[in-house]
């Protein structure tokens, strides 16, 4: 046996030895979290138990990516102890989420990055129907998209927490990397018609622009549903991210083709409770503003005053009036903080109403 071989078996024996105290380490936390659910439902005196704690989950999270030393990023840590949380919240209740599908949407993906892949993920067909799903019970929680970093605001979102009793338990930001997807091996004269969500095609015009000017371009109502339809048609291909090329096994032909490098969508975690305070959280209001001049400011100037930082302000038009407008407005803090409840007593005193859509924790993933 070389020397090298010797290291590479010394080495090998020591990864095999640090598996099993893993593996040991993984199955103790499992029985500490059936233990948990054990105490809640003892101490829950027939009422609903709660197993899913959004801010408690962000706290670990944050604690793996503070006291992690490397080589491993940060970030990739964090994802591991994701999936190890969501396999051990599993034991306790397996939880079922809604998304706005179908299957190999960017939503999807949002949904598996926010919860794990050990929770039971159901596609719908509209953001509304979402909304109902979790509002009836039959869903724990809901993902939907709210906003895109090159497109903007996802109004069909907004609209729907109008008139909901749903409150936003979190939010995920991911990364939207665009690739021309394919079945077979086409060469770029072979390329009749593109197929994918119109939101993704104007994310790409500027490379279609340049690459496929005369190419007919489809919109449809997901990515997924693109790049099934591009299986389907000869001279078809799709644009649509990793789950949809995985989902459907489809080659890229061409990767990350989005006009904007930092292309990002922000999703939001949709449920029936109130979230406590996590220590770094954001919240979201609706105002309804009175019709007259300068509301807006009024609505405003609280916010510096108290130096509650905002992080989105977006206008609607009202559905109970010609020309009446509404404000989502998110900022830093929690609703129970003295600084915020300061706030929202000055802003109500000058409008018609606020509507609390949600404290929740920073987005850590």
């Amino acid at each position: 046996m070389t020397e090298e071989s010797k290291e590479l078996a010394k080495l090998r024996d020591q990864i095999d030895a640090i598996d099993q105290e893993i593996q040991v380490l993984i199955n103790n936390r499992a029985a500490c979290a059936q233990r948990v659910a054990e105490v809640k439902q003892a101490s829950a005196g027939g009422k609903e138990v709660q197993y899913y704690r959004p801010e408690r989950e962000a706290q670990v999270l944050r604690s793996v990516m503070a006291r992690n030393t490397g080589p491993m990023p940060d970030e990739d840590v964090a994802k591991l102890f994701r999936e190890i949380m969501s396999c051990c919240l599993a034991l306790e209740k397996p939880m079922k989420v809604a998304f706005l599908g179908p299957e190999g949407t960017y939503t999807h993906a949002a949904a598996l990055k926010h919860f794990g892949h050990f929770v039971k993920a159901q596609p719908l067909s509209a953001i509304d129907e979402v909304f109902r799903e979790v509002e009836s019970g039959q869903a724990s929680y809901g993902v939907v998209p709210v906003e895109n970093s090159t497109e903007g605001m996802v109004n069909h979102t907004l609209d729907s927490f109008v008139n909901s009793p749903l409150y936003i338990a979190g939010e995920v930001k991911l990364r939207i990397h665009h690739h021309l997807l394919s079945n077979e091996k086409l060469e770029i004269p072979q390329i009749k018609r593109v197929y994918s969500h119109q939101q993704s095609l104007a994310q790409c015009r500027k490379w279609l622009d340049v690459n496929f000017p005369n190419v007919e371009r489809v919109a449809v109502s997901s990515n997924a549903e693109a790049a099934r339809l591009s299986i389907e048609e000869a001279g078809a291909v799709a644009i649509a991210g990793d789950m949809a090329a995985e989902r459907y096994e489809l080659d890229r032909l061409f990767e990350n083709i989005e006009d904007q490098p930092d292309n990002t969508t922000r999703f939001l975690i949709v449920g029936t409770k109130v979230v406590p305070a996590s220590g770094q959280d954001k919240t979201s209001i609706l105002v309804s503003a009175k019709n007259k001049p300068g509301s807006l400011y009024h609505v405003l100037e609280p916010f510096h005053q108290q130096g509650v930082s905002l992080t989105r302000l977006e206008t609607r038009p009202s559905l109970s009036g010609t020309w009446a407008y509404v404000f989502f407005i998110d900022f830093e803090g929690h609703i129970d903080d003295p600084d915020v409840q300061k706030v929202i007593g000055q802003v109500s005193a000058d409008v018609v109403e606020i509507k609390h859509l949600g404290s929740y924790p920073v987005g850590v993933l």
